[in-house]
């Protein structure tokens, strides 16, 4: 280490002026695919895989895809591949361990935007500039830490609010069947979610500080052109993020939609203080996956 520091301040020619010496793993690229299975991709002679690592493929074609690491068994790994297997070739598909775990890259900016399941932009404007990238499992929260939650969102919907109030902080699953609207109810309440504004009570109740996710999984493209066109026709775009996963996406893509909408929830109530609804539909599609 003393040596490292006296070259170091040999090239910068002051004393005192070291420059830190960071330590990065090499990535290890394998070309030993023995089997593939559904959207699983068996990989052998792998050296110390590690469980949830994120994998790169790359296709004899050039195309790259994403996967990654389920189950690991001395010197085998099972790789789950996000955009599916159809196209991967045993002998010529290239697989890099990145040695790093399933990040998404989040931003204020993301408001507005509509984001496919793998939070890529779809809505053909500019690539979103992230402002951190956060891991998508996130961490557990000790709930005797929380302020007891007593305020809640309004959803303009007298059945929910009455009988079944969505308190900040908490969860509620809004029950369907088979061809009842629930799409329009999922709509109606992102058009007339709120902050109560009681006047007893000082808080921050602005409608620039509220914000919605809004993740669609298992949607169809006729559902998901009905979500964009009522938040933009009626004006609550700009607050809402987008997330539509359709029902022709790869099914394992589903599994991690709604971690990337809590995770984007997560960044907006932490770092942006804003008060955030998160909507998922629909839970038995993210179910089925």
């Amino acid at each position: 280490m003393k040596a490292a520091i006296d070259v170091n301040q040999g090239i910068n020619g002051q004393k005192g002026v070291t420059i830190k010496n960071y330590k990065t793993n090499p990535r290890l690229t394998y070309k030993t695919v023995t089997g593939v299975n559904g959207p699983l991709v068996i990989l052998g002679d792998v050296k110390f895989p590690q469980y949830a690592e994120i994998v790169q493929l790359t296709l004899p074609d050039g195309t790259k895809r994403s996967g990654q690491v389920l189950e690991i068994t001395r010197n085998k790994a099972v790789v789950q591949v996000f955009e599916g297997t159809a196209g991967i070739d045993a002998k010529n598909t290239s697989c890099e361990f990145t040695g790093d775990i399933l990040r998404t890259p989040v931003s204020e900016d993301m408001l507005g935007r509509v984001l496919n399941g793998s939070g890529k932009p779809i809505d053909k404007g500019p690539p979103v500039l992230a402002e951190d990238f956060l891991d998508i499992n996130g961490q557990p929260i000790n709930p005797r830490c929380r302020i007891y939650p007593e305020e809640m969102i309004q959803t303009g919907i007298s059945a929910i609010d009455v009988m079944n109030s969505i308190a900040r902080g908490q969860k509620i699953p809004i029950f369907s069947a088979a061809g009842l609207p629930h799409n329009e109810i999922a709509a109606q309440i992102v058009r007339q979610g709120g902050l109560v504004k009681l006047h007893d009570k000082h808080y921050d109740a602005k409608d620039d500080n509220f914000a919605i996710v809004f993740a669609a999984m298992g949607v169809n493209m006729e559902t998901a052109r009905f979500f964009k066109q009522d938040f933009e026709e009626n004006g609550s775009m700009e607050n809402v993020c987008l997330f539509l996963n359709l029902a022709n996406d790869p099914t394992i893509e589903r599994i991690i939609t709604p971690r990337l909408a809590l995770t984007v929830a997560e960044f907006l109530a932490y770092q942006c203080e804003k008060h955030v609804l998160v909507v998922l539909t629909d839970m038995s599609s993210y179910a089925e996956a």
